[in-house]
């Protein structure tokens, strides 16, 4: 009995092996062209360039009453858009848009993780602005202004064609961030 008891005891120590670990957390790894881009030449007051990964400019909704614009750069391969609103400064309502531009993405706190803020200056052309990165599923994972401060606004955001789930859309979405600092640096205001 006893050498069936030591047999036993000798039997499951050396069937244990080491103890079970967890799987370290992994991302989907998605390989993205590299951003090949080309100076935009459109009929707007400003320019920049956008990544030949994208459509061609799908939407430009002009409203001349109020000197706006909006843009829809489209990225059907990444299912998401940026979505850019240009509008006119006057002396009465920088302000004002300055305003909607932040609370355009302090609408994501509920649902965010956290949001950094970034500040933007390129005096050489004018542009000044911030850019925010929005962490978690809220709906908007990027979003950004610049201005002249004088004559020209313009914000954008990036949403996808999807219910916003971070770890799914994160590849897509870091990628879109670079496209989208790709923009604010290469705005240039037209005369």
């Amino acid at each position: 009995m006893k050498k069936l008891f030591i047999t036993f005891l000798t039997a499951t120590c050396i069937a244990c092996g080491d103890d079970p670990l967890p799987k370290p957390k992994g991302f989907l790894r998605l390989d993205y062209n590299k951003a090949n881009y080309k100076v935009t030449d459109l009929p707007i007051p400003f320019s920049f360039e956008k990544n030949e990964l994208a459509n061609k400019i799908a939407t430009i909704k002009v409203d001349k009453s109020k000197s706006s614009y909006g843009l829809d750069i489209n990225y059907p391969s990444l299912k998401g858009t940026i979505y850019l609103t240009y509008k006119k400064v006057t002396k009465d309502n920088l302000i004002a848009l300055l305003r909607d531009a932040q609370n355009m993405t302090q609408k994501h706190v509920s649902k965010a993780d956290g949001i950094e803020g970034d500040l933007y200056k390129n005096p050489k052309h004018e542009v000044y602005g911030m850019f925010y990165e929005v962490g978690g599923n809220a709906a908007s994972q990027s979003q950004f202004y610049v201005t002249d401060s004088l004559n020209h606004f313009l914000s954008g955001s990036l949403y996808f064609y999807a219910k916003p789930n971070f770890d799914s859309i994160y590849p897509a979405a870091e990628y879109l961030k670079k496209d989208i600092k790709h923009i604010m640096e290469t705005i240039k205001w037209k005369k």
